[in-house]
């Protein structure tokens, strides 16, 4: 599903007489279709940048990134256009952050439904209730469906931030510390949905802030700043 190979990215800091910072240096793996690599490595070692790498949030600035895309065929990450990053972003790669950024004043359950409707075709009533579901299973109280998640709590802002991502069911889904604003139960619930849309071929790559909970999704792992 995934090769990446000598992936490099160095960062031009232009407010400070244009330093350079060399965030990563060769990194290479790969992920087969329907298993979840982890990556790990100590605080700095460029994770987070390597996942903003393959969703193109971060041009690479060296090294390639091949998706098996149903839509194009291989495509490298690296040197795609823009028109095919948005396309590949809209129906085949999510995307799970530490914060939800969302248009402000949209329900939850309206937020959730939006990808169902858009990446999958799927009738507003329907894609309704199928959020109310995956809210439901994630523990967001009914009366919340209705509210604004800029009102929420951290925990509660993360599992909206991941029904939205997991709901329309992507290709490939990258996580960056999904789990890390929530409790030991949340997170348990997190790891069997994520686990359940791997089962069912969803192809991740995933951070953790926690070994234990890396350790408990993660098909095999990749150590990026030191030895595989």
């Amino acid at each position: 599903m995934l090769v990446v190979q000598n992936l490099s990215k160095t960062f031009h800091l232009h407010m400070q007489g244009g330093l350079s910072v060399r965030a990563l240096d060769g990194v290479s793996f790969h992920v087969r279709r329907g298993r979840f690599l982890g990556l790990s490595g100590p605080s700095g070692a460029g994770k987070s940048t390597v996942l903003k790498c393959i969703h193109r949030t971060y041009l690479a600035s060296g090294g390639s990134l091949a998706f098996e895309s149903a839509a194009y065929g291989t495509v490298d990450l690296a040197t795609a256009t823009e028109a095919q990053v948005i396309q590949l972003r809209r129906s085949e790669i999510g995307f799970v952050s530490q914060f939800l950024r969302v248009i402000p004043r949209v329900p939850t359950l309206d937020l959730v439904a939006e990808p169902l409707q858009i990446r999958q075709g799927i009738p507003l009533l329907e894609a309704r209730q199928r959020a109310e579901r995956i809210l439901d299973r994630l523990r967001i109280p009914r009366p919340l469906h209705s509210a604004y998640p800029a009102t929420f709590s951290g925990g509660e802002q993360q599992r909206v931030n991941i029904a939205r991502a997991v709901g329309w069911e992507p290709s490939l889904l990258l996580l960056d510390e999904p789990t890390a604003s929530l409790d030991r139960e949340s997170a348990g619930i997190v790891l069997d949905l994520l686990s359940e849309l791997r089962d069912r071929g969803c192809t991740m790559v995933g951070v953790f802030h926690d070994p234990e909970m890396l350790s408990r999704i993660a098909d095999e792992t990749v150590r990026i700043g030191g030895e595989s």
